[in-house]
């Protein structure tokens, strides 16, 4: 396996975070794929945010990740104003603490409560 991106521990960090306060999200990948010569096939939404998940009480969660300098594409934008628009919640994570910040904000302290976790959580286990 290839070394792993600044995005990609970003996104790492972001999901054993939500794993460990028990928040149900998985990676969701978007793209296209060669499958021959002259054909492509692509898959899932473009703008799609990077994690979905479903929060306690079933608040849809979207989690587009970026690294340090990263620009969100305007399907992207859109796509987090769509989930926003529906009363879902949408984040532009550049760590996990952003999440974090933003669960709060919208008022999920209850399942947040505690010490943040130690530096297992940012660390890159590639």
């Amino acid at each position: 396996m290839g070394k792993q991106t600044p995005e990609g521990r970003v996104k790492a960090a972001c999901l054993r975070y939500l794993e460990k306060w028990g928040i149900k999200a998985w990676n969701n990948p978007t793209g296209a794929a060669r499958i021959a010569p002259d054909r492509w096939i692509r898959f899932g939404r473009r703008g799609s945010a990077d994690l979905l998940g479903c929060l306690p009480g079933g608040k849809f969660l979207a989690v587009e990740v970026k690294a340090e300098h990263g620009r969100l594409s305007p399907e992207q934008r859109q796509f987090l104003a769509d989930i926003k628009a529906l009363g879902g919640i949408a984040i532009v994570a550049r760590s996990f603490r952003d999440i974090e910040a933003a669960l709060r904000e919208a008022g999920y302290t209850g399942i947040i409560e505690g010490p943040l976790f130690g530096g297992d959580v940012e660390q890159d286990r590639s």
